[in-house]
């Protein structure tokens, strides 16, 4: 249920730029007398639609998703706080001035924080945060917690990069396949390593403390 939360506004994106990208002619003239509003310098061209109308979605649907753990009583996560702020801004100055630019850029925006905080928060304060998250589920020596806090800091490093990369160098249509899925796939490739990296080293907490 989670994972399929997290990744709803993310879905929802992918769906709305495809069918806006297959209905031109609708996506401008729906954008121009819905949302006219929101965007400078008049009416909402075919070009710009789509990505227009995908954002409008994904601000609307990371906005329902973090009031809906609020509501719910639940923890809204850092990472989801952060994708909210910059999804708002980035997203906001896409719709306002038509550039799809912006958007791109609030992936990498989300992974180079995640890195930062990471890494700032092993090496300037002491605290690892993985630790924090994970370490009532695994025993883990020292060293190897700071090897994962590592790990994530550059995959994150390098996943922003990629991002960037994909964002400059290809089409907005095969930029928005890669967020939808090239994203996740890297992303499980990774988990998929990290576990089978963890495996030499992990024991559950109850095993480690011994026999009672």
């Amino acid at each position: 249920m989670k994972m399929l939360l997290d990744f709803l506004p993310i879905l929802l994106f992918f769906g709305t730029f495809k069918y806006a990208e297959g209905h031109k002619e609708w996506a401008a003239d729906f954008a121009s007398r819905h949302f006219g509003v929101l965007v400078g310098g008049g009416p909402v061209g075919t070009t710009e639609a789509p990505m227009m109308l995908a954002t409008l979605v994904v601000i609307v649907a990371t906005l329902a998703q973090v009031l809906f753990l609020k509501l719910r009583g639940r923890k809204v996560d850092l990472m989801l706080w952060i994708s909210l702020g910059l999804i708002v801004v980035l997203g906001g100055l896409t719709i306002w001035l038509r550039s799809e630019t912006f958007i791109k850029w609030k992936p990498t925006g989300v992974y180079w924080l995640m890195a930062v905080g990471l890494w700032g928060s092993q090496h300037l304060a002491g605290r690892n945060l993985l630790r924090s998250m994970m370490g009532a589920q695994l025993s883990l020596p020292e060293g190897i917690w700071r090897r994962l806090n590592t790990a994530w800091v550059l995959f994150f490093a390098v996943m922003g990069l990629v991002n960037l990369w994909v964002a400059y160098h290809f089409s907005t249509d095969v930029w928005v396949n890669f967020k939808a899925f090239g994203t996740l796939g890297l992303m499980l490739v990774f988990v998929v390593g990290q576990a089978l990296y963890l495996g030499r080293h992990a024991q559950p907490v109850d095993d480690a403390a011994g026999p009672r």
